[in-house]
């Protein structure tokens, strides 16, 4: 049985159960060419932080974290923004600015780019 008090502590400093929203974000392979992917990660990272969406609280605070695959292997990066589950195709670098303001600060997601959903139920 692992020992849960550290794990306590590293969720606690990542302020899990603080945030509203979950990006995952597909760095590709299949989809998308892998340093297409990076790019749009890294991107994700640098607009989350200089918004202060990223270990933050708040109605906008955001927890991201960059997958492997998404198992949608076309029109990479692929995303997917829970809980509303959206999923969105072809979030490249020059798009993720528009993406992070528009959805996650202004609440109105990018419908052109939105090829699915897959809402959580709220508990």
């Amino acid at each position: 049985m692992p020992d849960l008090a550290p794990l306590s502590a590293i969720a606690q400093k990542l302020l899990i159960g603080q945030y509203h929203r979950h990006v995952f974000l597909c760095i590709g392979g299949e989809c998308c060419p892998r340093e297409v992917g990076e790019a749009a990660w890294e991107a994700l990272k640098k607009e989350l932080k200089n918004r202060n969406l990223s270990l933050a609280v708040g109605p906008n605070a955001c927890y991201r974290t960059k997958v492997e695959c998404l198992r949608v292997c076309k029109d990479g990066p692929i995303a997917v923004v829970y809980p509303e589950g959206t999923y969105y195709a072809g979030l490249t670098a020059d798009r993720i600015p528009e993406f992070v303001q528009k959805h996650l600060v202004d609440n109105q997601p990018m419908e052109e780019m939105i090829f699915a959903r897959n809402p959580l139920p709220m508990v």
